[in-house]
């Protein structure tokens, strides 16, 4: 049952989105652990204020010229960027035809890919182009049910975008040659230092913001002066001037 929520309750946003992964936890598409990677990343939300910082900007411009150039672009979705921007991500793939949406999972059940799957097809992807069903790809040297893929999506990819990723599967991707993209909010994560760009924001804004990126660049942009590591730094330092606000 869905609490009441005042609209003028001043965290009703945040409220309403905590309602809703519960209710994908009852629903069977969010594992439990998930609630808890969420609250992580809603705490590095509130000290950039629950605003986009300036940096995500620059990263979404590097992240949409990337995919552009991009040969096999991937946009993978685990249970809580499902449950949380399963249209949003579909908005980018719409923006953005090339793009094939995968879903990949650590707690892999057929049930639950199935669901997810089914989710993401609610939401407006065509029926039958969400992969994630039926495997046919390892990616080397991970032992979780993370390295379970598609040749034709996360497998045979050049430039993967990786919202609310697991450390270690982003690691891989990077040593398997790929241009990874992630979407994180801890701009002290494995993941947010080991991809090549980090997009540290909130994912129904990031999504949102990438789609429109996607939409504007030029197919043939040139890549600038883009530093992930210098973005990671300054974010860090707005976080910590927040703290002390």
């Amino acid at each position: 049952m869905t609490t009441n929520i005042p609209d003028d309750h001043p965290r009703a946003a945040s409220l309403r989105t905590r309602e809703a992964m519960k209710d994908a936890v009852a629903a069977g598409l969010v594992h439990p652990t998930g609630l808890i990677a969420h609250g992580r990343g809603e705490a590095f939300d509130y000290l950039l204020g629950e605003r986009t910082p300036p940096e995500a900007r620059e990263a979404v411009a590097e992240a949409a010229r990337l995919l552009r150039a991009a040969k096999q672009p991937v946009l993978s979705l685990n249970g809580n960027v499902v449950a949380l921007a399963a249209r949003q991500a579909v908005a980018v793939q719409k923006a953005f035809p090339r793009l094939v949406l995968e879903v990949n999972l650590f707690h892999r059940t057929p049930e639950r890919v199935e669901a997810l799957v089914a989710v993401v097809e609610a939401a407006g992807a065509t029926k039958g182009s969400v992969l994630g069903r039926a495997p046919d790809f390892r990616i080397p040297n991970l032992s979780s049910d993370r390295a379970l893929c598609s040749k034709a999506g996360l497998g045979g990819s050049d430039v993967v975008v990786v919202p609310l990723e697991d450390g270690d599967r982003c690691q891989a991707l990077v040593a398997m040659g790929k241009t990874v993209i992630a979407i994180d909010l801890n701009p002290l994560s494995r993941t947010a230092v080991a991809a090549h760009v980090t997009i540290v924001d909130e994912l129904t804004r990031a999504l949102p913001a990438l789609a429109a990126a996607l939409k504007t660049s030029s197919p043939g942009a040139v890549g600038g002066t883009y530093d992930n590591a210098d973005v990671l730094r300054r974010v860090k330092a707005r976080m910590a001037a927040g703290l002390g606000a």
